[in-house]
């Protein structure tokens, strides 16, 4: 798996920076970033967000927090899946 390697979070401190990376073979945003505080995370744990979906984070599964000035960054890693062509559903490639 080649990741492409989109931006960093030049104000985060600490050297721990969200991150994000484009991966053209598996047409995936990969994502690096804070994880989330009790409260945020109980908020999301206990919010029915789609009718008749289960609540909750499944255990195969990740929440991250980035600020928004990584927003550059998260439409670098959209425009690539754009220019590939991998921005559609997997049925209509």
């Amino acid at each position: 798996m080649a990741l492409e390697f989109l931006g960093k979070d030049p104000d985060s401190p600490n050297g721990g920076s969200p991150t994000v990376w484009w991966e053209e073979e598996t047409a995936e945003i990969v994502v690096q970033g804070w994880l989330p505080d009790l409260e945020m995370y109980a908020k999301i744990n206990e919010t029915e967000w789609v009718p008749g979906h289960p609540k909750g984070v499944p255990d195969h599964e990740a929440v991250v927090r980035i600020p928004a000035r990584m927003i550059p960054f998260l439409r670098k890693a959209c425009d690539a899946a754009e220019r590939a062509g991998l921005h559609r559903p997997v049925e209509e490639r």
